[in-house]
């Protein structure tokens, strides 16, 4: 059963493998258990008996869970049933329940201890390791949180069974991403017919695509420098999940992006790695598209979280593994996204 340990001023481990759920232990004595609406009972059932929680509070589903109202609703709950300092905050479920719980964690009476319990593969390859917490406002996603890194995050593989084939496929995006940015040899893999719930290259491949997520947060935890690599593909990304209301789910607006930004790199003198992500644009068949200008994204473009005084800074690559921060023309990213929209009109 691999075991990827995340450094930093607050290490901790991430567990992964078939029953992990079975052996959640935690030595608080209160616990908070977040997790979905729409998750399978079975998995809360199993979560609560190893747990033994407190109370258990239910959110909405996917992003309608990221609001500030629904963070202020969950606070309330852990306030009335007056959970003390020393208790701990569990989120159960996909990225945006644990990005929810893990707000809720660093805020509540000023920080208790997180644990998290990603059920999906976007939830374990990504959002579940690093400590990035928080919620979305109409502007954009994820612009109010805080950095409050979980004491152990447990990763069953067995949950992923129960995933539509689109919402498995959705979260490949971000194990694809890792082997453009850090590891090559994660692209083949990720579209090998083996790679799939049950498959025998799926908790390899899952703990491989942690690892890398791992040893970014590891050296930059509060993204000073390389963790920004991590949001390759991400600024076009977040403007589609923007833009269309959240319609467009992340780890589809992802792919999208990662290959606006492969059209970039290559626009800027990087090696053209469209061919791989035209390739996983084609294996995710993600939903399609409202119609869409330039225009209508660099709004919510140069919101990004990368921007500065300056303006946005796209994450581009060189190479595969070499990525790199740098500003883009704006004329170029205009043309490009011309050209971004004839690729996407092609894959139909």
């Amino acid at each position: 059963m691999p075991r990827i340990e995340v450094g930093g001023p607050t290490p901790y481990p991430v567990t992964v493998g078939s029953g992990v759920l079975d052996t959640l232990s935690v030595p608080e004595r209160h616990v908070a258990l977040i997790q979905p609406e729409d998750l399978p009972r079975a998995f809360v059932e199993r979560a609560q008996a190893a747990l033994q929680p407190t109370l258990t509070v239910s959110v909405p589903a996917r992003d309608a869970c990221k609001t500030l109202d629904v963070y202020a609703g969950v606070l309330s709950r852990l306030a009335a049933a007056a959970l003390p300092r020393d208790a701990a905050v569990v989120g159960l479920g996909g990225g945006a329940a644990t990005d929810l719980a893990g707000f809720v964690a660093a805020s509540y009476l000023r920080g208790v201890a997180f644990y998290t319990v990603p059920t999906t593969l976007l939830g374990m390859v990504d959002a579940a390791v690093g400590g990035k917490t928080g919620v979305n406002l109409p502007e954009g996603k994820n612009l109010v949180g805080a950095f409050w890194p979980p004491r152990a995050v447990w990763c069953d593989t067995d949950t992923l069974s129960t995933l539509p084939g689109a919402v498995f496929r959705e979260g490949a995006a971000e194990a694809f991403k890792h082997g453009l940015i850090s590891d090559p040899s994660l692209l083949p893999r990720v579209l090998a017919p083996e790679f799939r719930p049950g498959g025998a290259l799926l908790e390899d491949t899952v703990a491989d695509a942690i690892a890398v997520k791992a040893g970014v947060v590891t050296r930059d935890l509060t993204e000073r420098g390389e963790r920004a690599f991590l949001n390759f593909g991400h600024t076009l990304a977040h403007a589609l999940e923007g833009v269309t209301h959240q319609a467009i789910p992340h780890g589809e607006a992802v792919a999208y992006g990662m290959h606006y930004a492969a059209r970039v790199s290559r626009a800027q003198g990087g090696a053209d790695l469209t061919p791989d992500t035209l390739a996983f644009l084609r294996w995710q068949r993600p939903s399609s598209l409202p119609a869409l200008t330039y225009d209508d994204v660099a709004p919510y473009m140069a919101r990004d979280k990368k921007a500065d005084a300056d303006g946005v800074r796209f994450v581009l690559l060189r190479d595969l593994a070499r990525p790199y921060l740098t500003r883009v023309p704006e004329a170029v990213l205009r043309a490009e996204f011309g050209g971004w929209q004839d690729d996407v009109a092609r894959l139909d």
